[in-house]
């Protein structure tokens, strides 16, 4: 009996999944494999990715054996146990999602496998401009990317086949993998969760006008769903096009694919900048603290980072005004605010986390070393009632109004367990334009 191997990583669900339908069309049997690799564990495994990352394969698993199979569970080297398991069962090939970073690549060449899309919609390197192998910027990503033709929406499997005899292993606890709790309020994992979850969501009409309306929680928050693949980026791009308020929604979309492509042509990006700058960072570990804890004396940005902690996400105006306070207000390195990002993000994507705190530290693309958010002007346009801050800085609960956003003016109505500002925004505005 011919069998064949797909080695899981980042597309965990059985829908649209060229990886798993080539390996059932080449095999009689197949194995659906994900080894946890502590290497990988030990560089980006946190609670929150890692407790959502089980929900995922628990679903996957109950999914593969309604097609007649199941999930099988190794630990160890990726490489090394694809090969193992592909030698106990007399499997002639591994098939993989091709990824986009230096880890997965190096991956791949060690085990020569047989490689499919399903991460991106346009997968890296299958557009560039004239005289490059990659885009550096976005726009005229956008305006390929949005014309480029597509593969087809990949068939779920009619049914699969484990090969005779196979151990499937089990599923570890979280604790067995990582130290630590998750967030309290974590989303749960999983291809059913995302489907749920898309169809809260309701779809994109209004999505350009109110994703960053912070009180109205009003984005599709499908990025943790996309991140680990428990949703086909390809299918949801399939499900709107064409629907009202689509091209926002799929600016995003592309956005995340152009990430990817920016990665897999720079694999130093996660550490190096990818355009040249001054690198004059402020070492403060209690100002680092103070950002981490949500205490900074600006609310917004403390509500941002309190929320980030309680659910493992923030909505895309959070992030950047967090991000922008923490490199442009604070005055600290990039790297650092990135890692706790990875650290707490259920959506932790290391292609789109780097690539947008590059973009708000002025050392990626679109690079603009002076631009600096107002976290208070960003409060007033986009929290102009307060009910976001309200809703997760409790000491300020009390303050009525916009006047929650700038609560050093109340006077002796401040909340006393409430800190004051821990910088002069209008001061870290000209120490930016100074340095030009």
């Amino acid at each position: 009996m011919a069998a064949t191997v797909v080695l899981l990583n980042r597309v965990l669900r059985v829908r649209d999944h060229p990886a798993l339908v080539s390996a059932a069309r080449a095999g009689d049997a197949v194995v659906p494999l994900f080894v946890f690799d502590p290497a990988i564990l030990r560089t980006f495994g946190a609670p929150n990715r890692v407790a959502f990352l089980l929900d995922a394969l628990a679903d996957l698993d109950r999914s593969l054996e309604r097609l007649g199979a199941g999930l099988v569970v190794r630990r160890g080297d990726a490489a090394e146990e694809a090969r193992r398991v592909a030698v106990d069962v007399g499997a002639a090939a591994i098939h993989a999602s091709a990824d986009a970073s230096g880890t997965a690549r190096r991956r791949e060449e060690r085990l020569d496998a047989e490689l499919h899309p399903g991460v991106f919609i346009v997968p890296p390197g299958e557009l560039a401009p004239d005289g490059s192998d990659h885009y550096r910027v976005f726009t005229p990503y956008w305006n390929r990317w949005r014309e480029h033709a597509t593969r087809p929406v990949e068939k779920t499997p009619t049914g699969l086949r484990l090969p005779d005899g196979l151990d499937r292993g089990r599923l570890p606890a979280l604790g067995a993998l990582v130290p630590g709790d998750p967030s309290p309020a974590l989303p749960r994992g999983g291809e059913a969760a995302g489907r749920e979850r898309l169809l809260a969501w309701g779809g994109p009409s209004g999505y350009g006008e109110r994703r960053d309306d912070l009180a109205a929680d009003a984005t599709s928050r499908l990025s943790p769903y996309l991140h680990l693949g428990c949703l086909s980026p390809l299918e949801l791009a399939a499900e709107v096009a064409g629907r009202p308020g689509a091209e926002p929604f799929l600016r995003q979309l592309a956005w995340r694919d152009f990430a990817g492509q920016l990665l897999a042509a720079n694999p130093r990006l996660p550490r190096e900048n990818l355009r040249a700058a001054r690198d004059e960072w402020n070492d403060d570990p209690d100002r680092l603290a103070g950002w981490k804890d949500g205490r900074t004396g600006y609310p917004l940005v403390d509500a941002g980072m309190r929320q980030l902690r309680a659910e493992g996400w923030m909505p895309n105006r959070a992030r950047l005004v967090t991000a922008s306070f923490l490199v442009k207000d604070l005055g600290i390195d990039w790297r650092a605010g990135a890692a706790h990002f990875e650290d707490l993000l259920v959506d932790g994507d290391l292609a789109s986390n780097r690539v947008n705190w590059q973009w708000v530290a002025g050392t990626g693309v679109d690079p603009r070393p002076e631009r600096i958010l107002n976290p208070t002007r960003q409060a007033q346009r986009f929290d102009p009632n307060g009910a976001y801050v309200r809703r997760w800085v409790p000491e300020l609960a009390g303050i009525s109004g916009g006047a929650v956003h700038e609560p050093w003016k109340l006077g002796l109505e401040v909340p006393a367990d409430y800190p004051p500002p821990l910088v002069d925004h209008l001061e870290a505005v000209r120490r930016l334009r100074g340095r030009r």
